[in-house]
């Protein structure tokens, strides 16, 4: 896929992230006509039991070619914000888990190059991301609590506006998700923000 690929000429994208030991990878790529996983344009990695986050986006498997950059300011600080930057270093925005809300249910927030909230996203389901988190806390089922078929869904808002809605698919075995920005017509948001979020609120669980 050519690094020239603009996210931002599309609405809706597909997310995976193959199983794999020790490090977290994703593919994304967009729908094909029939809702299917089509042409692949970024590959993304993320050494796990990093102390300090640094997910990097490519072109391919090959990793020569390097679209985006997640990385953390500080170490040990769960409300942390993220900076993504291009592969030249300019900053395209920032991510921040919203720590307090997020005990209840997962809470992001976006924020352009200046630090300005963009908006935020959230756990679609109170009631689901409750059972999630007592799931969590059962003595031997917490280590399959990923393999569940709970929902994962996200919705992104500025107020009442609905911006992005993000989905996890049902029934696989690995994380597979969309994300569709269709609601965004006016474009307020970066796409590739937007993407880098998606990845960042799955990585930074360590699901």
């Amino acid at each position: 896929m050519p690094s020239d690929f603009d996210p931002n000429a599309h609405d809706v994208f597909l997310l995976r992230q193959p199983w794999t030991l020790v490090i977290n990878r994703y593919v994304f790529s967009l729908p094909d006509a029939q809702g299917n996983e089509g042409q692949r344009f970024a590959f993304v990695e993320q050494k796990r039991f990093k102390f300090k986050e640094d997910i990097r986006f490519f072109t391919d498997e090959t990793k020569r070619v390097e679209l985006l950059r997640i990385k953390a300011r500080q170490r040990f600080d769960p409300a942390a914000r993220y900076d993504v930057t291009v592969a030249a270093g300019e900053k395209i925005g920032e991510i921040q888990k919203v720590f307090g809300k997020s005990l209840l249910r997962s809470t992001y927030r976006l924020f352009d190059p200046s630090g300005h909230q963009l908006c935020e996203a959230t756990e679609r389901n109170l009631a689901v991301a409750l059972f999630r988190r007592i799931v969590g806390f059962v003595p031997y089922l917490d280590n399959i609590a990923n393999w569940l078929p709970i929902p994962y869904h996200f919705v992104f808002t500025r107020g009442d506006q609905v911006l992005v809605h993000h989905t996890r698919r049902p029934w696989k075995l690995t994380d597979h998700y969309t994300i569709d920005c269709t609601p965004d017509a006016a474009r307020t948001l970066d796409r590739r923000l937007v993407l880098a979020a998606a990845v960042g609120m799955d990585a930074l669980q360590a699901r």
